[in-house]
């Protein structure tokens, strides 16, 4: 490597993890009720690009909403959103810290690949910014906790972006487990599988990508130095060092809503599953499968971006001791266990229940209650605190995969601890569990 191009790239790691320049704090609005708050967009890629439309529709139906600046690694992405936006060129920052260094930004849109959401929005909240930070909350467990810290002691609102927490089944459904309906949960299961030709996340690579339009020092930040690579580029969902795969992209989605029914607690212990089955280009398991354990219950995850038969097939569903709750398009079904029907009968009136909710834009909702909360100073549906237990639970799974074994974890010290040694009704022959049980030898038989 270019020993000035290796300089420079140390140079924005170390100011990535606070070591050198920072983003200078900024006076913090007090945003009135009829306020219009000004938002900075922090990567306007593909996810970017979604909620770069859905804040202009709102600014166009509501004017409650501006985008007010833009910030993104690659010339090209940055001036699109620039142009799409009608700003200049002035609103338009290489260096997200400069983007943050603004008065008049209220709130940042953060929109990065996985290993840059926690500097960015540590950076953000320091700066007396509020967050609105795309799932995965952040790309290690360490990096989770400091930052529901640093929301907690900086008192900015910080909403993690998996919109199902707001699709409002799902809170219907924590109020009939709350009721008792279907007795205490036991476990819950959920999918989100896929199916491509050619592969997810081969992502269309733009021939306009180059070093001379992408600053791949700033796109790597802390993750490891390499050359160039439009491949890692445009498809960074595809490699250990920028995400987590399946797990990260997909199942925070699924993981947060069974969460926010069940208990928002840390797991217990949790295993990874999975291999490259089909897509061979790639790091990450393009068939994937994880187990949480919480105190009382477990959540079962399975998926695949090869076959997508697994969507119908394992629909999201919580069981609980008494009866079971599955979700229809705008409603849930609870239906108890034969063996309970009586007590469900006596506390329902019905024999079971379909309970309808009205249709919604779970995305749209999801936005409107970061933005109500920015005013009143509320916590959002998917604050940081939860949103680290999610990430505690998906980010054990990553590493169990890759390292091949169940990992346990303390909730109270929140720390991954030695997994427990098998009981020796399990313990077969030793460490070879392939073998099956000696026999015990037998006893001679007496003479006669």
């Amino acid at each position: 490597m270019n020993p000035v191009r290796s300089s420079r790239r140390l140079f924005l790691a170390a100011s990535a993890s606070g070591s050198t320049l920072a983003a200078a704090p900024a006076a913090s609005r007090v945003l009135g009720a009829n306020d219009r708050i000004n938002v900075g967009m922090i990567g306007v890629g593909s996810k970017g690009r979604g909620h770069l439309r859905l804040l202009l529709r709102r600014s166009q139906d509501a004017g409650d909403v501006r985008i007010a600046a833009i910030s993104d690694v690659y010339r090209k992405r940055r001036e699109e959103a620039l142009s799409q936006t009608g700003l200049g060129a002035r609103e338009g920052h290489v260096d997200y810290r400069e983007l943050l260094a603004r008065p008049d930004i209220d709130a940042v849109w953060i929109a990065t690949p996985d290993h840059w959401h926690a500097t960015m929005a540590l950076d953000a909240v320091e700066a007396g910014k509020d967050v609105y930070l795309e799932k995965p909350m952040t790309y290690t467990i360490d990096e989770a906790r400091r930052l529901a810290a640093a929301v907690e002691s900086t008192g900015r609102v910080l909403q993690v972006g998996s919109q199902h927490v707001s699709d409002r089944r799902f809170h219907m459904a924590r109020e009939v487990i709350g009721k008792g309906w279907i007795g205490p949960v036991v476990w819950a299961q959920n999918t989100y599988c896929r199916n491509s030709l050619y592969g997810e996340w081969n992502y269309a690579i733009d021939p306009e990508g180059s070093p001379e339009s992408i600053d791949w020092d700033r796109f790597l930040g802390t993750a490891p130095a390499r050359p160039f690579s439009a491949e890692r580029f445009f498809r960074w969902r595809k490699y250990w060092d920028y995400s987590g795969g399946i797990a990260t992209d997909l199942f925070y989605h699924r993981l947060a809503p069974l969460m926010l029914m069940m208990g928002t607690e840390f797991p217990r212990r949790v295993s990874g599953h999975g291999g490259i089955y089909v897509h061979r280009e790639r790091e990450v398991p393009d068939t994937y499968a994880t187990v949480i354990e919480f105190g009382s219950h477990f959540v079962s995850m399975s998926a695949s971006m090869a076959s997508s038969a697994g969507n119908s097939g394992m629909p999201p569903m919580v069981y609980g001791h008494e009866g079971a709750i599955s979700f229809l398009p705008g409603a849930i079904e609870v239906r108890p266990e034969f063996q309970f029907a009586s007590k469900f009968r006596h506390a329902t009136g019905q024999d079971s229940l379909v309970i309808e909710v009205d249709r919604q834009n779970v995305s749209a909702d999801h936005v409107g209650n970061f933005l109500d909360c920015m005013r009143s100073r509320d916590e959002p549906v998917f604050d940081a605190h939860f949103g680290y237990q999610v990430m505690t639970g998906i980010r054990l799974g990553v590493d169990s995969y890759r390292t091949g074994r169940m990992i346990a974890y303390d909730p109270h010290g929140q720390r991954v601890v030695p997994a427990p040694q098998p009981r020796p009704e399990y313990e077969g022959t030793g460490k070879n569990f392939d073998e099956p049980p000696r026999r015990p030898p037998r006893r001679p038989r007496a003479n006669g």
